[in-house]
């Protein structure tokens, strides 16, 4: 019986034996695997990132040249203000220049119409003068 006992154990530890085998096996086996997992998302998050930067990279360009092009149509606009101020200064100009000629004009017209009647009223005046030094002598 004792055969039977010590030919059990040695089936029991031999069958053990090869199940811890077994078990290493499969547990480097898995460890393997998730090595290689990890790996993969290593380079999958190092491509991630370096799709990042292009596109971090690609905004910030696209923001410079927005930027840029908003200074020029500044730029443009304010030329274009300058301009319209500065028309409009000579504009103004133009239509004081006009207004004082026209001024000067209606002036010299008026003075003109003052010195003709005050040569008409002294005309009158002297031919009054005249009857009345007539008259005074008849």
């Amino acid at each position: 019986m004792k055969k039977v006992i010590l030919g059990s154990l040695a089936i029991l530890a031999l069958s053990m034996s090869i199940s811890c085998r077994e078990t290493v096996d499969n547990a480097k086996s898995a460890t393997e695997e998730a090595g290689a997992a990890l790996e993969e998302a290593g380079e999958n998050l190092k491509e991630a990132g370096e799709g990042a930067v292009d596109a971090a990279k690609v905004a910030g360009e696209s923001a410079m040249e927005a930027a840029e092009e908003a200074g020029e149509n500044a730029m443009e606009a304010a030329e274009g203000a300058a301009d319209s101020v500065k028309e409009a200064g000579e504009n103004t100009i133009d239509a004081a220049k006009k207004a004082g000629e026209e001024g000067v004009d209606a002036a010299k017209k008026v003075g003109d119409d003052v010195k003709k009647a005050a040569n008409d009223a002294a005309d009158k005046a002297a031919k009054k003068a005249e009857d009345i030094k007539k008259a005074v002598k008849n």
